[in-house]
Protein backbone atom coordinates (compact mmCIF):
# COMPACT_ATOMS: atom_id res chain seq x y z
CA UNK A 1 0.00 0.00 0.00
CA UNK A 2 1.32 3.66 -1.26
CA UNK A 3 2.40 5.70 2.15
CA UNK A 4 0.02 8.82 2.24
CA UNK A 5 2.80 11.97 2.97
CA UNK A 6 1.47 15.00 3.98
CA UNK A 7 2.69 18.35 5.87
CA UNK A 8 4.56 16.41 8.65
CA UNK A 9 5.91 13.58 7.49
CA UNK A 10 9.32 12.20 7.57
CA UNK A 11 11.54 9.36 6.33
CA UNK A 12 12.80 7.84 3.67
CA UNK A 13 9.16 7.68 1.84
CA UNK A 14 9.42 11.58 1.73
CA UNK A 15 13.27 11.68 0.22
CA UNK A 16 12.06 9.39 -2.14
CA UNK A 17 9.24 11.68 -3.18
CA UNK A 18 11.30 14.48 -3.02
CA UNK A 19 13.67 13.29 -5.13
CA UNK A 20 11.47 12.19 -7.85
CA UNK A 21 10.35 15.52 -7.91
CA UNK A 22 14.08 16.53 -8.15
CA UNK A 23 14.52 14.50 -11.19
CA UNK A 24 10.92 16.31 -12.59
CA UNK A 25 12.69 19.42 -12.20
CA UNK A 26 11.42 20.73 -9.34
CA UNK A 27 14.17 22.76 -7.09
CA UNK A 28 13.43 20.77 -3.67
CA UNK A 29 15.91 19.81 -0.87
CA UNK A 30 16.01 16.11 -0.58
CA UNK A 31 15.84 15.86 3.32
CA UNK A 32 13.24 13.83 4.03
CA UNK A 33 11.22 16.39 5.94
CA UNK A 34 7.88 17.11 4.04
CA UNK A 35 7.70 20.79 5.36
CA UNK A 36 5.73 23.50 4.04
CA UNK A 37 8.24 23.86 1.03
CA UNK A 38 7.77 20.07 -0.07
CA UNK A 39 3.86 20.52 0.13
CA UNK A 40 3.97 23.34 -2.03
CA UNK A 41 6.00 21.89 -5.24
CA UNK A 42 3.79 18.90 -4.10
CA UNK A 43 0.36 21.22 -4.86
CA UNK A 44 2.27 22.63 -8.05
CA UNK A 45 3.34 19.28 -9.36
CA UNK A 46 -0.40 18.47 -8.75
CA UNK A 47 -1.57 21.39 -10.64
CA UNK A 48 0.71 20.76 -13.47
CA UNK A 49 -0.72 17.10 -14.22
CA UNK A 50 -3.93 18.09 -13.35
CA UNK A 51 -4.40 16.21 -10.54
CA UNK A 52 -6.26 17.94 -7.52
CA UNK A 53 -4.36 20.11 -5.72
CA UNK A 54 -4.03 19.30 -2.24
CA UNK A 55 -0.50 19.08 -1.20
CA UNK A 56 -1.14 15.51 0.32
CA UNK A 57 1.13 13.15 -1.93
CA UNK A 58 -1.18 10.05 -1.93
CA UNK A 59 -1.37 6.81 -4.15
CA UNK A 60 -2.19 9.02 -7.66
CA UNK A 61 0.57 11.71 -7.01
CA UNK A 62 3.40 8.92 -6.70
CA UNK A 63 1.97 7.44 -9.19
CA UNK A 64 1.99 10.15 -11.67
CA UNK A 65 5.46 10.71 -10.38
CA UNK A 66 6.09 6.97 -11.52
CA UNK A 67 4.79 7.44 -15.30
CA UNK A 68 1.79 5.64 -14.27
CA UNK A 69 -1.68 6.00 -16.23
CA UNK A 70 -3.65 8.35 -14.23
CA UNK A 71 -6.71 9.07 -16.63
CA UNK A 72 -9.11 7.36 -14.22
CA UNK A 73 -8.08 9.14 -10.94
CA UNK A 74 -10.16 12.32 -10.35
CA UNK A 75 -8.53 15.97 -11.84
CA UNK A 76 -9.12 19.42 -10.20
CA UNK A 77 -10.86 20.51 -13.73
CA UNK A 78 -13.80 17.47 -12.36
CA UNK A 79 -14.02 19.44 -9.03
CA UNK A 80 -14.87 22.57 -10.63
CA UNK A 81 -17.11 21.47 -13.00
CA UNK A 82 -19.10 19.61 -9.81
CA UNK A 83 -18.84 23.18 -7.94
CA UNK A 84 -20.19 25.20 -10.65
CA UNK A 85 -23.11 22.64 -10.97
CA UNK A 86 -24.01 22.55 -7.07
CA UNK A 87 -23.55 26.35 -6.98
CA UNK A 88 -20.51 26.47 -4.46
CA UNK A 89 -16.80 27.54 -4.42
CA UNK A 90 -14.66 24.94 -5.42
CA UNK A 91 -12.89 25.02 -1.61
CA UNK A 92 -16.47 23.18 -0.63
CA UNK A 93 -15.78 20.92 -2.91
CA UNK A 94 -12.72 20.22 -2.41
CA UNK A 95 -13.16 19.84 1.41
CA UNK A 96 -16.17 17.55 0.88
CA UNK A 97 -13.72 15.43 -1.18
CA UNK A 98 -11.11 15.52 0.83
CA UNK A 99 -13.00 14.50 4.17
CA UNK A 100 -15.78 12.40 2.75
CA UNK A 101 -14.14 10.89 -0.15
CA UNK A 102 -12.42 7.47 0.54
CA UNK A 103 -9.29 9.08 -1.27
CA UNK A 104 -9.12 6.31 -3.72
CA UNK A 105 -12.25 4.96 -6.18
CA UNK A 106 -10.37 2.03 -7.27
CA UNK A 107 -9.12 -0.79 -5.65
CA UNK A 108 -5.58 -2.56 -6.47
CA UNK A 109 -7.35 -4.91 -8.88
CA UNK A 110 -8.40 -1.77 -11.15
CA UNK A 111 -12.45 -2.48 -9.93
CA UNK A 112 -13.95 0.09 -7.90
CA UNK A 113 -13.73 -0.08 -4.40
CA UNK A 114 -17.15 -0.88 -2.83
CA UNK A 115 -18.15 -2.37 0.50
CA UNK A 116 -21.15 -4.98 0.21
CA UNK A 117 -23.40 -4.61 3.39
CA UNK A 118 -25.71 -7.76 3.97
CA UNK A 119 -27.87 -6.30 6.08
CA UNK A 120 -29.13 -4.21 2.84
CA UNK A 121 -29.34 -7.38 0.69
CA UNK A 122 -31.71 -8.78 3.29
CA UNK A 123 -33.98 -5.77 3.00
CA UNK A 124 -33.12 -5.26 -0.61
CA UNK A 125 -34.26 -9.01 -1.46
CA UNK A 126 -37.86 -8.14 -0.28
CA UNK A 127 -37.49 -4.61 -2.19
CA UNK A 128 -37.25 -6.92 -5.03
CA UNK A 129 -40.00 -9.45 -4.83
CA UNK A 130 -38.31 -12.14 -2.39
CA UNK A 131 -40.85 -13.27 -0.16
CA UNK A 132 -40.19 -13.02 3.73
CA UNK A 133 -39.86 -16.77 4.08
CA UNK A 134 -37.32 -17.12 1.40
CA UNK A 135 -35.78 -14.14 2.50
CA UNK A 136 -35.30 -15.79 5.76
CA UNK A 137 -34.44 -19.06 4.50
CA UNK A 138 -31.80 -17.02 2.45
CA UNK A 139 -30.41 -15.45 5.65
CA UNK A 140 -29.99 -19.01 7.31
CA UNK A 141 -28.36 -20.46 4.43
CA UNK A 142 -26.05 -17.80 3.41
CA UNK A 143 -25.99 -15.78 6.77
CA UNK A 144 -22.27 -13.92 5.56
CA UNK A 145 -24.28 -12.84 1.98
CA UNK A 146 -28.16 -12.10 3.87
CA UNK A 147 -28.82 -11.33 7.31
CA UNK A 148 -30.33 -9.14 9.80
CA UNK A 149 -27.04 -7.67 11.34
CA UNK A 150 -24.15 -5.68 9.44
CA UNK A 151 -21.29 -7.19 9.44
CA UNK A 152 -19.19 -9.70 7.75
CA UNK A 153 -17.12 -7.38 6.15
CA UNK A 154 -13.58 -8.94 4.47
CA UNK A 155 -12.62 -5.46 3.09
CA UNK A 156 -10.57 -4.65 -0.17
CA UNK A 157 -10.79 -6.34 -3.31
CA UNK A 158 -12.50 -9.41 -1.46
CA UNK A 159 -15.70 -7.83 -1.21
CA UNK A 160 -15.59 -7.93 -5.02
CA UNK A 161 -15.85 -11.87 -4.03
CA UNK A 162 -18.69 -11.57 -1.45
CA UNK A 163 -20.33 -9.15 -4.09
CA UNK A 164 -20.23 -11.83 -6.72
CA UNK A 165 -21.69 -15.14 -4.34
CA UNK A 166 -24.48 -12.50 -3.45
CA UNK A 167 -25.20 -12.05 -7.26
CA UNK A 168 -25.96 -15.37 -7.54
CA UNK A 169 -28.53 -15.35 -5.15
CA UNK A 170 -30.29 -12.23 -6.68
CA UNK A 171 -27.81 -10.04 -9.40
CA UNK A 172 -29.81 -6.71 -8.94
CA UNK A 173 -30.23 -7.03 -5.10
CA UNK A 174 -26.45 -7.69 -4.62
CA UNK A 175 -25.01 -4.69 -6.63
CA UNK A 176 -28.02 -2.53 -4.93
CA UNK A 177 -26.47 -3.45 -1.60
CA UNK A 178 -23.07 -2.54 -2.34
CA UNK A 179 -21.67 0.90 -1.61
CA UNK A 180 -19.42 2.13 -4.81
CA UNK A 181 -16.95 4.19 -5.39
CA UNK A 182 -14.91 7.37 -3.55
CA UNK A 183 -18.24 8.73 -2.01
CA UNK A 184 -19.68 5.15 -1.19
CA UNK A 185 -22.57 5.34 -2.92
CA UNK A 186 -24.90 2.86 -2.39
CA UNK A 187 -26.48 1.04 -5.09
CA UNK A 188 -30.22 1.25 -4.28
CA UNK A 189 -29.84 5.17 -4.95
CA UNK A 190 -29.55 4.35 -8.77
CA UNK A 191 -32.76 5.17 -9.42
CA UNK A 192 -33.11 8.44 -7.64
CA UNK A 193 -29.79 9.64 -9.37
CA UNK A 194 -31.00 8.67 -12.60
CA UNK A 195 -29.51 5.78 -14.22
CA UNK A 196 -31.37 3.42 -16.31
CA UNK A 197 -31.23 0.27 -13.45
CA UNK A 198 -28.34 -0.55 -10.93
CA UNK A 199 -25.88 -2.25 -13.42
CA UNK A 200 -25.76 0.66 -15.35
CA UNK A 201 -25.22 2.35 -11.96
CA UNK A 202 -22.38 -0.09 -11.26
CA UNK A 203 -20.91 0.02 -15.22
CA UNK A 204 -20.83 4.17 -14.53
CA UNK A 205 -18.72 3.68 -11.27
CA UNK A 206 -16.37 1.34 -12.67
CA UNK A 207 -15.54 4.29 -15.78
CA UNK A 208 -13.31 6.34 -13.53
CA UNK A 209 -13.38 8.82 -9.95
CA UNK A 210 -14.84 11.55 -12.03
CA UNK A 211 -17.95 9.27 -12.60
CA UNK A 212 -17.85 8.71 -9.20
CA UNK A 213 -18.29 12.24 -8.42
CA UNK A 214 -20.75 12.84 -10.62
CA UNK A 215 -22.79 10.10 -9.04
CA UNK A 216 -21.98 11.81 -5.59
CA UNK A 217 -23.41 15.42 -7.04
CA UNK A 218 -26.53 13.86 -8.14
CA UNK A 219 -26.75 12.73 -4.74
CA UNK A 220 -26.76 15.95 -3.65
CA UNK A 221 -29.20 17.42 -5.74
CA UNK A 222 -31.68 14.98 -5.07
CA UNK A 223 -31.61 16.08 -1.04
CA UNK A 224 -32.59 19.25 -1.06
CA UNK A 225 -31.71 19.68 2.38
CA UNK A 226 -28.34 18.55 1.89
CA UNK A 227 -27.61 20.68 -0.59
CA UNK A 228 -29.23 24.01 0.66
CA UNK A 229 -26.39 23.15 3.80
CA UNK A 230 -23.30 22.77 1.37
CA UNK A 231 -24.51 26.22 -0.31
CA UNK A 232 -25.12 27.95 2.84
CA UNK A 233 -21.41 25.90 4.59
CA UNK A 234 -23.56 24.71 7.16
CA UNK A 235 -20.47 21.96 7.91
CA UNK A 236 -22.61 20.62 10.90
CA UNK A 237 -26.07 20.06 9.12
CA UNK A 238 -24.21 18.85 6.16
CA UNK A 239 -22.38 16.25 7.89
CA UNK A 240 -25.41 15.38 10.03
CA UNK A 241 -27.38 14.35 6.88
CA UNK A 242 -24.68 12.81 5.06
CA UNK A 243 -22.60 10.92 7.55
CA UNK A 244 -25.94 10.01 10.36
CA UNK A 245 -25.58 10.72 13.79
CA UNK A 246 -22.38 9.72 14.51
CA UNK A 247 -20.89 12.84 12.83
CA UNK A 248 -20.13 14.43 15.50
CA UNK A 249 -18.28 11.85 17.81
CA UNK A 250 -16.07 11.66 14.34
CA UNK A 251 -15.81 15.45 13.97
CA UNK A 252 -17.13 15.48 10.27
CA UNK A 253 -18.15 19.37 10.49
CA UNK A 254 -14.83 20.43 12.58
CA UNK A 255 -12.93 18.74 9.73
CA UNK A 256 -14.82 20.22 6.55
CA UNK A 257 -15.08 23.90 7.66
CA UNK A 258 -11.10 23.05 8.99
CA UNK A 259 -10.62 21.58 5.20
CA UNK A 260 -12.79 24.40 3.51
CA UNK A 261 -11.11 27.17 5.82
CA UNK A 262 -7.81 25.69 4.32
CA UNK A 263 -8.76 25.68 0.47
CA UNK A 264 -10.28 28.76 0.26
CA UNK A 265 -7.18 30.66 1.90
CA UNK A 266 -5.13 29.02 -0.41
CA UNK A 267 -7.17 30.18 -3.45
CA UNK A 268 -7.71 33.46 -2.37
CA UNK A 269 -3.54 33.54 -2.47
CA UNK A 270 -3.12 32.33 -5.70
CA UNK A 271 -5.84 34.77 -6.85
Amino acid sequence: MTQLLSNGSRGLAVRNLQAALRLDGYAIAVDGDFGDDTEAVVRAYQRRVGLVDDGVAGPKTQAALQGRDTTRYLKRQDLQQAADRLGVPLASVMAVNQVESRGEGFASNGRPVILFERHVMFERLQANGVGAAQTDALAAKHPALVNRKSGGYIGGTAEHQRLAQAQQIHAAAALESASWGLFQIMGYHWQRLGYLDVQHFADTMALSEAAQLDAFVSFIEADPALHKALKARNWKQFARIYNGPAYAKNLYDVKLARAYEQFAGEQEQAA
